[in-house]
C-alpha cells in the first residue's frame, strides 16, 4: 500500500517521512486546522525535497483559482479536495486533483466509482480528528482505487491490508503533538503498511 503522511509542517518531518518510505506528503492549506501551513513555509519545504515524492496540497472550501495558484506557487503535484465539488469546478482546475469522500454511510464510499478517491470518516471538523471509519463497509468492495484515511496508526494499519486499498493516509496517528510527527510512529506505520 502506498503511504501518505499528512499535516507536514517542517522540513525535518518531511525528510524523516520520506526516509521512512512515504510515497506522498500532505500540506494543509486550511487555516482553522492545527496542521495549517503558510504558502511561504510550504514552498520553502517543497523546494528542498527530493524527486519522486508526491506533494499533496489539501484544501477546504477554496475556489479553483485559489487552488491553481497555491499549487503552482508552492510546487504541489496534487490537490486534495476536502469538500464537495461538481464537474464544472473540477474542469476549472489546472492541476491534478483527488476528491475526498467524507463518508457518513456505506453508500457514500461508492461515489465516483471510476476515480481514485480518498475516503475519510465524516466529522464536523475537516480531517485530523482520528476517528475511524467502519471497515466492514468495504467487505466485498473493490478498493483498488481507494485511499483510506481516518483513525489509522501503526497498530491497526496492517489490519486493512486484506481489503486491497491503493493507499493509506495518516496524520494524527503518527504525531507527537498536533503538527509535529513522531519518528518512531511514522517508521512503524509505513513499515506495517508496506510489509
Amino acid at each position: 500500500m502506498r503511504c501518505k503522511i499528512c499535516g507536514i509542517t517542517s522540513y525535518e518531518d518531511a525528510m524523516m517521512a520520506i526516509d521512512a518510505g512515504a510515497d506522498a506528503l500532505g500540506f494543509v492549506f486550511y487555516e482553522p486546522s492545527p496542521r495549517y501551513i503558510s504558502i511561504q513555509k510550504a514552498k520553502e519545504i517543497i523546494q528542498r525535497l527530493p524527486p519522486f515524492v508526491e506533494k499533496v496540497a489539501l484544501f477546504v472550501n477554496d475556489t479553483p483559482q485559489k487552488i491553481n495558484e497555491t499549487c503552482k506557487e508552492v510546487g504541489a503535484t496534487l490537490a486534495q479536495l476536502h469538500f464537495d465539488v461538481d464537474t464544472e469546478f473540477c474542469n476549472a482546475l489546472t492541476v491534478p486533483y483527488i476528491k475526498v469522500i467524507r463518508a457518513k454511510t456505506k453508500e457514500d464510499i461508492h461515489k465516483y466509482p471510476d476515480d481514485y478517491k480518498l475516503i475519510d470518516v465524516y466529522c464536523e471538523a475537516y480531517g485530523g480528528a482520528g476517528k475511524r471509519i467502519n471497515i466492514e463497509w468495504f467487505d466485498g468492495v473493490d478498493c483498488s482505487k481507494m485511499i483510506l484515511a481516518g483513525g489509522l496508526d501503526a497498530n491497526n494499519v496492517a489490519s486493512v491490508k486484506p481489503y486491497g486499498f491503493y493507499g493509506v493516509d495518516v496524520s494524527s496517528g503518527v504525531e507527537a503533538s498536533k503538527g509535529v510527527k513522531d519518528t518512531q510512529k511514522v517508521k512503524e506505520f509505513i513499515a506495517n503498511a508496506k510489509a
